[in-house]
Order: C-alpha cells, then structure tokens, then sequence
C-alpha cells in the first residue's frame, strides 16, 4: 500500500477564474450596409462564461477595457472587445509565449534604444502582472478617465506589449482565441489562409471579389493545434 501523501506537500491549487462576455459582443456576422457602414450580428444573447488560463478576472477585464481604447469599436466596425482580445492575450501568456520561451533571455539586460526592441529580462507574464497593478479599477472609470491613464503608461514596456498582444489578438487566426467570428479580417477584407481562388476566376472576372473569409482550420479541413496548446 503506498503512503498518503502529506496535504503540506501538495502545490497550492489555484482558484479557476472566468471572464463573462456577452455573446452579442463576442464575434458574429460582420455585415457592411451600402453605404460601407459595418454592423455586427450575433445569433445569441446569452453571456458566455471563458474560463481563464492565467488572468484573474479583475485583471481579464482591464485588460478588455483597456485593449478597446486601443482599437475601440466604431462606425467603422467592431474592436478589440468584440474580436476577443483579452482571451487571446490570456491564452498567450499561459503559454510558453509568456514565460519567454522562444527569446534569448540571458545577461547582460541592456537599456537599448527602441530599435533594438526589448532587452530587459522580465517575462511576458511578469510585465503584464507588474503593469496591470497601476491600472486597478480601470474598467469602471469612463473612457475619458481610461484615455487619461493609458497616456500615462504610453511610454512603458507595458504599454507597448499591451499594444502589439491587442492588435495580433485583433487579427490572429480565431483558433488563438482573438479574432473572434473573423472579425478583423473582415474588418480590413482579408480572406484568410484561402489555397485557391481558382474556381471564383470566371465568376467574378472583372467584378470586386469579397469572399467570406476562412480560418486555417476550415481551409484544410484540419484540427489544427494552436501553438499555446502545445507543451
């Protein structure tokens, strides 16, 4: 019979959190009047309950709050909030992404110019958690309140991580997370991962070609495993 093991020696289990989303602001149907003026549909009204893979839920929904006044919807078309950004940018730093696997992180840390990018040695992760202290209540302040403080941090390794997570989140193939309904690609008319367009040639010959576009995993017919998902 093996020996019980001592509870003192268990790791500490972390408390699961969720973000909460309405369904009619998380992804569907981008649809473009003729006057070019996009509007988003959605077949469900129920909230949808993301469980998080490293956020807590304060912090998922600063994040949301904040990555909205960085690509804020308009009448233009939906934003960051609507394409899931905050779960993208959640997925991404649970992954080996956010503890820096694929970046040379050894001494010396260098206060380099920006041209050659980031050279200090926090992880994805610890930026995130140590720039999202500052920002404590920020989805309950008014956009203007919102626009006041990201001025603030505009300059911070935070800030400019925050910026470029938000704007690959935007525009990511959706089985990462953002990019929800494809609705940045069909924000800027990108058709996704298309192989051919072969059989529209004679079809459209002469005529503005639009197509509905399609995730990698619907152009191969593949389960494709998204990179954060892998060990």
């Amino acid at each position: 019979m093996l020996p019980r093991r001592s509870s003192a020696t268990l790791p500490p289990m972390r408390r699961r959190h969720f973000l909460t989303l309405s369904a009619a602001t998380l992804g569907g149907v981008l649809v473009y009047s003729l006057g070019r003026k996009a509007s988003l549909l959605s077949a469900q009204h129920k909230p949808v309950r993301i469980p998080l893979r490293f956020f807590t839920e304060a912090e998922a929904l600063t994040v949301a709050a904040a990555a909205s006044r960085i690509f804020p919807s308009d009448e233009s078309g939906p934003g960051a909030r609507e394409a899931g950004v905050a779960i993208f940018i959640d997925r991404q730093l649970a992954s080996s992404y956010g503890r820096d696997r694929f970046r040379y992180t050894h001494p010396p840390f260098e206060d380099a110019s920006r041209e050659f990018g980031y050279q200090g040695s926090a992880t994805p992760r610890q930026i995130y958690r140590e720039g999202l202290k500052g920002l404590q209540g920020f989805h309950r302040v008014s956009p203007a309140a919102q626009d006041d403080a990201l001025r603030k941090i505009e300059s911070t390794v935070f800030f400019s991580l925050l910026r470029q997570n938000t704007i690959e989140g935007m525009f990511c193939d959706p089985m990462h997370g953002g990019n929800a309904g494809m609705v940045g690609w069909q924000l800027v008319g990108f058709p996704g991962p298309r192989m051919s367009n072969y059989d529209e040639i004679e079809e459209y010959y002469g005529k503005s070609f639009r197509p509905k576009p399609v995730s990698l995993r619907q152009a191969t017919g593949a389960k494709v495993r998204p990179s954060e998902d892998e060990s």
